[in-house]
């Protein structure tokens, strides 16, 4: 024990609870008693909340099992009319309580559903889920749910690149300094670089696309994927479970089922779904550390609200927060990859149920993150601001030493040696090199060499040979074609939805 008092951690009075700390009270704010992801409580849109939400989720089942009532009707199964529309009638009214309840009893969440299903279609009830396993609601929804969230991604993916397209060709021809291993090297543009940006997002774009399209039902398959129940509730006719599978997919709005099942679709399925997102994490993490880099360079920032506050102890301080927020949401997207991968190298045989809880968390995390990032990154890209002159200054510090061989070589076309002028640019360049690095002044090469009469041939083609523009060599031009072929087409399917603008509220 610590001298001073009694252990902290030792002690003999029990433990006593306060509505403080056992979240048990009821009442106004009990929704800040309890865990709640920052996902869905602080960033999330309400779509995408939606989308993963346990109304979409129940309501999905039932529209599942109505449309497999219908395909079983439409075969030949005795299946009434009014069975039908009873089940209609009850989509939306889900007693959620008595389903908690019928889990809690029956540690079985689908045949809770199913439960609480019949109790409000009596008529219906023996038809509901009839030849089905578990799987035939969970893994179906799941798909449905996935390609839905990309359904709700890639609009704001085209906005994200859109608004960067602007901003591309806004800036085509402003020379600014560029970095390779984060040191000046050429110049290049500030359209340029976005261009850059665009490309990575675009091939995410491409990526989204493909694997939403690539997406198929998992189908009527049966408990291990050999459709035997379905087959014995149509005596033995093969033609009408193939037609079955055909039909409920059809009316699921997917255009193939996988083939052949376990009890599950594939797990790397998910795998593939997920690799996109967090292949798009990436880029968007690169995207905006690039900003951040820029801002403390002080040439690009992200918008800054009138009374935002950038830190509590520094007034002056203009945080890029945004982009620091996308960074920190797009490295939980990355890693969020590792979970369907080690989950579909575990699934043995026709499938296991510990991928559940796992699927529960990672798939919807996924997109829930994916969402945030993209549509706090197309606010940041609908108010970045640009600093023409500190760009301009920063050029004029590095470019002496860049037009050097520009300098050679217009000497040499007026006579000189290239020898000679190498030499003597040398010996001024490491001069100019000291007062930068030791003094801490400005970058005087320039002026050294319109001091040294060696220079005299070419002294009124300096300020020509300095044009920043001179270096940029075909970048104007390629952002006008970048953005000509290869953008714009990609964003036309999407040109309805583009005129969302983003206000962020946190």
């Amino acid at each position: 024990m610590a001298a001073g008092g009694p252990d902290p951690y030792e002690t003999e009075a029990p433990m006593v609870s306060s509505p403080a700390t056992s979240g048990s009270t009821a009442g106004p704010g009990e929704e800040f008693n309890r865990y709640r992801s920052p996902l869905v409580s602080r960033y999330a849109s309400r779509e995408m909340a939606f989308n993963f939400s346990e109304r979409k989720k129940f309501c999905t089942w039932r529209t599942l099992w109505l449309l497999l009532a219908r395909a079983q009707k439409a075969l030949g199964l005795p299946i009434t009319d009014e069975q039908i529309q009873e089940m209609e009638m009850n989509l939306d009214n889900i007693d959620f309580k008595m389903a908690a309840e019928e889990e809690k009893k029956l540690r079985h969440d689908v045949m809770a559903h199913v439960h609480t299903f019949a109790h409000c279609c009596p008529k219906a009830a023996g038809i509901i889920h009839l030849g089905a396993t578990s799987c035939y609601v969970g893994d179906n929804t799941d798909l449905i749910v996935l390609r839905d969230g990309f359904d709700l991604l890639t609009p704001k993916l085209a906005r994200v690149i859109s608004r960067l397209a602007e901003f591309a060709e806004k800036y085509a021809d402003l020379p600014t300094l560029g970095f390779t291993h984060y040191q000046p090297a050429q110049l290049t543009t500030v359209g340029k670089r976005c261009c850059l940006w665009i490309q990575d997002l675009c091939i995410d774009l491409q990526n989204l696309e493909r694997t939403r399209n690539e997406l198929r039902f998992r189908g009527v398959k049966g408990t291990t994927g050999t459709q035997a129940s379905f087959l014995q509730l149509f005596e033995g006719d093969h033609d009408k479970v193939e037609e079955l599978d055909r039909l409920v997919t059809t009316m699921a709005g997917f255009k193939r089922a996988y083939m052949v099942t376990g009890q599950t679709y594939s797990r790397k399925v998910d795998v593939e779904v997920l690799a996109v997102l967090a292949s798009m994490g990436a880029s968007v993490h690169k995207i905006c550390t690039d900003i951040r880099l820029l801002a403390n360079l002080k040439e690009i920032e992200e918008p800054f609200e009138k009374e935002q506050i950038g830190s509590s102890a520094m007034p002056y301080k203009r945080n890029p927060m945004r982009s620091e927020r996308c960074c920190s949401l797009a490295r939980h997207l990355m890693t969020l990859l590792l979970d369907p991968l080690q989950t579909a190298a575990v699934q043995w045989f026709e499938r296991t149920l510990d991928d559940s809880a796992n699927r529960r968390i990672s798939l919807a995390e996924a997109f829930l993150t994916a969402d945030i990032v993209l549509t706090t990154l197309q606010n940041i890209t609908e108010g970045l601001v640009v600093y023409p002159k500190v760009i301009g200054r920063r050029i004029r510090q590095e470019l002496p030493f860049m037009a050097t061989e520009n300098i050679i070589m217009a000497m040499v076309k007026a006579g000189g040696n290239r020898q000679d002028c190498h030499e003597r640019i040398r010996v001024l360049s490491q001069q100019a090199a000291a007062v930068v690095k030791q003094e801490g002044g400005d970058n005087d090469l320039i002026a050294r060499i319109q001091a040294d009469s060696y220079f005299d041939p070419i002294q009124e083609q300096l300020e020509s040979l300095l044009d920043p523009k001179s270096f940029i060599g075909r970048a104007p031009q390629q952002v006008a074609k970048f953005l000509k072929e290869e953008v714009i087409p990609l964003l036309t399917p999407y040109q309805s939805k583009m005129d969302v603008k983003i206000e962020l509220e946190l």
